[in-house]
């Protein structure tokens, strides 16, 4: 075992919360026992975790693309692209969500990459910087396969809002990377969306995955890696990435990438930059370490590009907030990627006349990762995300989502 100490984080909703804090060990096997019990809910479709089934199309077809229920990538021609569409959960009027599927089928065999998108409805740079990957991609050169997932929660992505709006009882708002692996008999349209989607298109499909997030709305973020290093090749492929942090941390037992984990498929999650826009200066430094992480694999040929070494990556395992303590009018004194200490003053907040009513102090030695960018907060909202190395394990650790 390692002697790395325990880490983990609270689960909060709308803010942070003071939940006791959940440790490596108890994530995945939380996860493993969320994967067994749908393993047999979905017993008729994947027989085998991880072996496909063959490749269902409903007959379907939307704007010349066709429409699977299922999808084994081996059952597609060599050599080119596909575009399909996913059948998801149903809409309360009866029709589907459907989701966009990008498929380049390598001229030769290797592993299989899933690239996913899309979990949260306002995440705008994660969308395109899968988009840019797979539009570098030339299947002819490939040794493997690449699948994309780019819109996982639609009806979220419609109005751009972070939380799928289900209608079960009135209109709710859920997270759906709190979600997975999903239930195909959920109690949720967004747990049986995630349901269907992992047992039938993502998993079945992995031997790697990567899962593209960025901020919440409200809130500005660094560009940075998720994901457990005492896991080898999670490490390898963190460490990948010309990024200036890495959150050495495996997060929420119910986001994607700790359901591919689980799974027994290496994943992580990057963080690109704020919600609702694209960071066109950002998204190249994770087009360019996604690259790298399809060539350390075999699938791409050809030289790596820049990684975390030729950017002096900084890596901690826990994430500090600061949290206002008033109302009011926010100014903050850092910027992200700055250096803090112990004492240094981050932010202060004023009232309407213009007097300052909060002052706000790191507790922890880091860097910053994360601030909110909505100008006014009420008390209880997040300022400011440290992240830092922890090396006790006690206490609550926050997650700048």
């Amino acid at each position: 075992m390692s002697d790395k100490p325990k880490k983990g984080l609270d689960r909060r909703d709308l803010i942070v919360a003071s939940i006791a804090s959940v440790g490596a060990a108890a994530v995945f096997a939380a996860n493993a026992g969320s994967a067994n019990a749908q393993d047999s809910a979905a017993s008729s479709v994947s027989p085998t975790p991880g072996a496909p089934s063959a490749t269902v199309y409903t007959g379907d077809v939307i704007q010349g693309k066709k429409v699977v229920s299922v999808l084994d990538v081996t059952d597609l021609e060599p050599g080119k692209k596909h575009f399909l569409y996913f059948q998801g959960a149903q809409m309360p009027t009866g029709q589907h969500w459907y989701v966009s599927v990008t498929v380049a089928r390598g001229a030769k065999p290797g592993k299989r990459a899933v690239l996913v998108s899309g979990v949260h409805g306002d995440e705008m740079s994660s969308v395109h910087a899968v988009q840019t990957v797979m539009n570098q991609l030339d299947p002819a050169e490939m040794s493997g396969t690449v699948m994309a997932v780019t819109d996982v929660s639609r009806p979220a992505m419609e109005s751009m809002q972070r939380r799928w709006p289900n209608s079960g009882r009135g209109i709710d708002l859920i997270d759906m990377n709190r979600e997975w692996p999903g239930n195909e008999n959920g109690a949720s349209a967004a747990s049986r969306h995630a349901g269907l989607l992992f047992n039938r298109l993502l998993r079945p499909n992995a031997d790697i995955a990567i899962d593209f997030h960025t901020g919440t709305t409200g809130f500005d973020a660094s560009a940075f890696n998720i994901g457990d290093m005492d896991v080898p090749e999670i490490k390898a492929m963190l460490e990948l990435y010309p990024v200036g942090q890495i959150f050495d941390n495996p997060v929420y037992p119910s986001v994607l990438h700790n359901a591919f984990v689980a799974a027994g498929i290496p994943s992580f999650c990057p963080e690109v930059g704020a919600a609702r826009i694209l960071d066109l200066e950002m998204i190249p430094l994770f087009v360019e370490g996604t690259m790298n992480v399809l060539k350390h694999h075999g699938i791409l040929a050809g030289p790596m590009g820049r990684t975390g070494k030729d950017v002096n990556v900084f890596v901690g395992n826990s994430a500090f907030p600061i949290l206002a303590t008033q109302a009011g009018f926010v100014e903050h004194l850092v910027k992200l990627n700055d250096k803090v200490g112990p004492g240094q003053k981050v932010a202060i907040q004023r009232n309407s006349f213009g007097e300052v009513v909060a002052e706000y102090t790191s507790s922890v030695a880091g860097e910053v990762a994360g601030l909110r960018s909505d100008t006014t907060a009420e008390a209880g909202n997040t300022l400011v995300f440290v992240l830092f190395h922890r090396t006790a394990s006690e206490g609550v650790e926050t997650y700048p989502e």
